[in-house]
């Protein structure tokens, strides 16, 4: 639908008197000022809508018919509206893939991969807005992620392992945790929280790595041994070809598992996150 600007009272500067009516500044008076139209000579020849005066309201602009369609054609107008989340990569259909990480409720993911895909996806969560705090016992590996994300500002903060502050997150601005913190990560002093979704990032399946699969709302499994496909397959009861296929991943595919949903996405870089991360890769 479409609106004409010219329709708007006001658009251009107008006169007083072809505003307002007729200008009441100072004039000739007395028996020879020419006398005033009367209403209704003014009137004269004018029906409708131009016989009421517009006091204040300015020209009348053009008008236009309203559109209507057919209610058999109502669903042409619809318009295609994807997941809301940050977009992840593509799925075997070439359709992206989209992870909702911020939520009015806590969300918990882990994520058995590489630190590139962890940095790709820390990355796009800034870029739909959320605050990023990672938490990291190698800070040297972030340091030029927190530095040009946000165009200069403080949208990724690093914090020492066990010193993350309170975040304050909320509707308004969501807090995403990621947790680099090795194999064996301590518990975390800033937990999962409305609008607060915490990251745990683990190279591979270390001993901790049952709980936190057991727990997490969201799980992503990159390229694994072959034993280690077997047990997150029994853990996260996934069927044979699935599990199978972990030990044969290509760097940047990542298998994506909620309680009831599974999906092998590939993460495809943008020329910027190239340049920054360099390219896909499952070790580091």
């Amino acid at each position: 639908m479409s609106f004409s600007a010219s329709a708007a009272s006001g658009s251009s500067p107008v006169p007083a008197s072809s505003a307002f009516g007729p200008s009441l500044s100072s004039g000739p008076t007395g028996p020879s000022a020419p006398s005033r139209p009367s209403r209704s000579s003014r009137s004269s020849g004018r029906t409708g809508r131009e016989a009421r005066p517009r006091f204040g309201f300015g020209l009348v602009g053009p008008r236009r018919d309203r559109h209507s369609v057919p209610v058999d054609q109502l669903d042409a107008l619809a318009l295609p509206v994807g997941d809301d989340g940050v977009v992840i990569g593509v799925d075997a259909e070439n359709r992206a893939a989209v992870l909702g990480i911020n939520r009015p409720v806590p969300y918990d993911v882990t994520l058995i991969g590489g630190l590139w895909t962890a940095q790709v996806l820390a990355l796009r969560a800034a870029a739909t807005g959320a605050r990023v705090a990672v938490e990291t016992g190698r800070a040297q590996a972030w340091t030029a992620l927190a530095q040009a994300a946000g165009g200069g500002q403080p949208c990724i903060s690093l914090h020492d392992v066990g010193r993350v502050p309170p975040q304050g997150a909320s509707a308004g601005s969501p807090v995403v945790v990621v947790r680099d913190c090795g194999m064996r990560p301590p518990r975390g002093r800033v937990v999962s929280a409305p609008w607060q979704s915490v990251v745990t990032l683990l190279p591979y399946l270390s001993p901790v790595a049952p709980r936190l699969l057991e727990k997490s709302s969201l799980v992503g499994v990159q390229r694994v041994s072959p034993d280690e496909a077997a047990q997150i397959g029994r853990i996260m009861d996934l069927p044979r070809h699935e599990y199978e296929a972990l030990s044969t991943l290509a760097d940047g595919v990542t298998l994506w598992c909620t309680a009831n949903d599974r999906q092998f996405v590939m993460t495809q870089a943008t020329d910027a996150e190239t340049g920054l991360l360099g390219a896909a890769r499952r070790m580091d």
